[in-house]
């Protein structure tokens, strides 16, 4: 039964210890080395999280890294600008799931978001959704860079497209990362039922703690190795965390 206490996007976690089930471990520096994805993956199966997340010239080592375990390769496509076209991120996404990805997180169009182009946007999704086949696909809107009504707007599309979360950030762009504002946001323009993966500037297990409250289901940072007493079967439960 899930716990009445509990958000309805988290009722699905009732009774799950710590955050690690919320948690993609991620390293997007271009400068990361082999050494570092394999340390990112040796923490990823440590820590019990969700998935890690990385640029698409790790996608097949890390799955031959984590080949075995629960623990999900979640890759970037178009990343960080989203300048890219359409067909490109297409061929981007199917060489990702073809080397081991079983999530995909594209930047969306931003200019053409900005713009207006709302027809541009939603087919640039639906040509990654259908290159991802089964893999979910988070949409990454840079809400920083966005006034509330083109985060409802981006929202929409990304539903209508067919993809399976809406993600806040890259955590490249200048104009900022994550707040709980935008995820509120996020969770109204697209209900209980689909994803909300904030992302961008998360450092602490309070800040993680903050976006789950608001209305996100998964959290993407590269501190995990921070909130490492937060994860794990010896964890508190997320009803106890966010009490």
């Amino acid at each position: 039964m899930p716990d009445a206490g509990l958000p309805p996007w988290l009722t699905a976690h009732a009774g799950c210890h710590g955050l690690g089930s919320f948690v993609d471990h991620t390293l997007l520096k271009p400068e990361a080395t082999r050494a570092e994805i394999e340390v990112l993956c040796d923490e990823a199966r440590r820590y019990g999280v969700k998935a890690v997340c990385v640029n698409g010239a790790w996608t097949a080592f890390c799955a031959e890294q984590l080949a075995g375990s629960p623990v999900r390769v979640a890759t970037v496509v178009a990343f960080p600008l989203g300048a890219s076209a359409a067909a490109a991120k297409a061929c981007e996404t199917h060489r990702a799931v073809a080397d081991g990805a079983s999530e995909i997180d594209m930047v969306i169009a931003l200019g053409h978001l900005r713009g207006g182009d709302w027809r541009h946007v939603e087919g640039d999704i639906g040509a990654v959704v259908g290159a991802a086949g089964a893999a979910p696909v988070k949409v990454i809107l840079e809400t920083a860079a966005l006034e509330p009504r083109e985060i409802t707007a981006a929202c929409e599309a990304a539903v209508a497209a067919g993809a399976t979360f809406v993600k806040t950030s890259t955590g490249f762009h200048p104009a900022g990362g994550a707040t709980a504002a935008a995820v509120a946001l996020m969770r109204r323009a697209v209900g209980p039922g689909f994803g909300v993966k904030a992302s961008g500037g998360i450092r602490t297990k309070e800040a993680a703690l903050d976006m789950l409250a608001a209305g996100a289901d998964r959290i993407g940072t590269s501190a995990t190795a921070a909130m490492a007493e937060w994860l794990g079967p010896s964890a508190p439960t997320i009803e106890e965390l966010l009490r």
